[in-house]
């Protein structure tokens, strides 16, 4: 990855050749020097099987969220202040006062060994190597004690969803607590599957002998379809930080009145999202909810979907999230590179990041002016 770095390191277009110096030729399958995420995501496409990679890649519906989530942080621009001396420096910030090296963190995503062996232990590794906050999903290949310990040099969260009994999901609240995570991540915005066509398209089903480390086992448990859950409430947000011991994440608000009903109950922060553009279709985009959410709160806001440049983080930075978190970017670098693939992503976008931040005359993740940023017109 090209660092951010002294004034001395080697930058396209400003090297000076050497007397008889050639130009480097093109090899064919060569790595770029900087974050490619287009070109890491048709590797990813090559190498795994197409009803794998359309799971991952695929949305709801007609795919018009999916669609529409980068495109609206590229909605908005940027506007640089000058001589400000804003170096871009200062990366690292605190979330529900926990320290993180980047503000910038891994999106909890289902049955990762399909994209590469090591799964979510792999992810770990490559978080703990970035400095990034990894989020873990109850639909993970290993169980939530493994990736914990394997992400024991860097902060982690439990994303809980409502897929089973009561009984099995409470026992999953009280593991996460005692296993370590810094935080439960209650994700609200499923109350049942969003129609995958992809998914339909291909009859989609997991892998025989694929481990479903966090679900009850194999013969206590009736088809997901057919699973009996409890609906949630508002009265959960609380209930559930009671028997973690941890704060509450509420992950899939869209709206500023549903933000500030979460935190009257006790919810420690939000995170904006739309699960991947895999739910409602079509939906709002993150980037077009979070300054409506960000308004109605006083805690920590977190935004996810379609984050694919250090601008779109700086983006989200100066429309008022404490972080970001990415899921299919690192599902690419996962598939394409294991624990370096995915710690590349991470750092690349962290680098990315900076180096805008730098052109902004901006030199603090924690306090990006509401002002960076205008409405494109």
């Amino acid at each position: 990855m090209v660092s951010v770095g002294p004034a001395d390191t080697p930058v396209p277009g400003q090297r000076r050749r050497a007397p008889g110096e050639e130009p480097a030729p093109e090899e064919p399958g060569r790595e770029p020097s900087f974050l490619d995420l287009e070109r890491l995501e048709a590797r990813a496409r090559d190498l795994l099987d197409a009803p794998v990679f359309d799971y991952y890649a695929g949305g709801a519906e007609n795919e018009t969220t999916l669609a529409e989530a980068t495109p609206a942080w590229r909605s908005w621009r940027l506007r640089p202040r000058i001589l400000r001396g804003g170096s871009g420096g200062q990366l690292a910030t605190e979330l529900l006062g926990v320290a993180v090296r980047t503000p910038i963190g891994v999106a909890p995503w289902a049955y990762q060994a399909m994209a590469h062996p090591d799964g979510e232990l792999a992810t770990a590794r490559g978080a703990v190597a970035a400095g990034a906050l990894m989020t873990v999903s109850t639909s993970a290949t290993h169980s939530l004690e493994e990736v914990a310990a394997e992400a024991a040099g860097s902060p982690a969260w439990f994303q809980l969803y409502r897929l089973h009994s009561a009984a099995h999901t409470d026992d999953l609240a009280r593991r996460a607590g005692d296993a370590g995570y810094r935080a439960l991540v209650l994700t609200v915005d499923l109350p049942l599957l969003g129609r995958r066509r992809r998914d339909l398209g291909h009859d989609f089903a997991l892998p025989a002998g694929l481990r479903l480390a966090n679900h009850p086992p194999s013969d206590e448990r009736p088809a997901l379809r057919d699973t009996a859950t409890p609906t949630w409430t508002f009265d959960d947000i609380i209930r559930f930080g009671d028997l973690s011991g941890l704060p509450v994440v509420v992950k899939g608000v869209l709206r500023g009145d549903d933000a500030a009903r979460c935190v009257q109950a006790g919810a420690s922060a939000v995170w904006v999202s739309t699960h991947g553009g895999r739910q409602v279709d079509p939906a709002v985009s993150s980037a077009q909810a979070l300054p409506e959410v960000v308004e109605a709160v006083d805690v920590e806001v977190y935004a996810d979907g379609g984050i694919r440049s250090g601008s779109d983080v700086l983006t989200a930075l100066a429309l008022g999230a404490s972080a970001v978190f990415v899921g299919r970017p690192t599902i690419w670098g996962l598939a394409t590179g294991g624990a370096q693939g995915a710690a590349g992503v991470l750092t690349g976008l962290t680098e990315e990041l900076a180096h805008t931040m730098a052109l902004c005359g901006l030199d603090d993740v924690r306090s990006v002016p509401r002002d960076t940023v205008t409405p494109a017109r």
